[in-house]
């Protein structure tokens, strides 16, 4: 068996293989068939010569997100703490590797990875407290001593009142002036 009739026969059990797993999987919606990749353009595409376009597929699609985006603060505050994070843990790698190779490098990076884990700690609480402080002024908290909770509460009480003296006020209209005392 020569080279040329090794290749054919190597392509022809992967075609093989292929068509088994594509039976066995199903066809994939997301890839268009061969033979439709190109599309005629326009009513005249029957003539002859007439022009093919290919079909635009987008390249991906967007799907809905399953939690909401965090408010801006706590996106900030947690960029900056993955930042210090990283940058101790390269830091405390570069201490590591300068201990083993035995360089002089080795005491002033230790002490540069304990200062910039004290950093990186404070950058994570950083995270943890601007999300409970926007929590705590933006109503998301529910626990009943929520101040958010107090003041939408204080909010509706106003509400309410307004819309009882409105009614208040359009009763009076309505009767035609029977409660006036006075002409004015």
């Amino acid at each position: 068996m020569g080279t040329a009739e090794r290749y054919q026969t190597s392509n022809d059990s992967a075609a093989a293989r292929s068509a088994v797993r594509q039976r066995a999987e199903g066809p994939d919606r997301d890839i268009p068939a061969e033979d439709h990749s190109v599309r005629p353009a326009g009513r005249d595409a029957s003539r002859p010569g007439a022009q093919e376009q290919p079909v635009y597929r987008p390249l991906w699609v967007e799907e809905p997100a399953r939690r909401r985006r965090m408010p801006d603060p706590v996106r900030t505050a947690a960029v900056r703490a993955v930042l210090l994070v990283a940058v101790t843990l390269l830091q405390a790698m570069v201490a590591f590797l300068c201990t083993m190779a035995g360089s002089w490098l080795a005491f002033p990076m230790v002490l540069s990875s304990i200062a910039s884990t004290v950093v990186a700690t404070w950058g994570v609480l950083d995270v943890w407290v601007t999300r409970q402080v926007w929590n705590q002024r933006n109503g998301v908290v529910s626990t009943p001593s929520s101040t958010a909770r107090a003041l939408r509460r204080e909010r509706r009480r106003t509400r309410r009142q307004a819309r009882a003296a409105e009614r208040g006020q359009a009763r009076i209209r309505r009767r035609g002036g029977a409660g006036q005392l006075s002409h004015p």
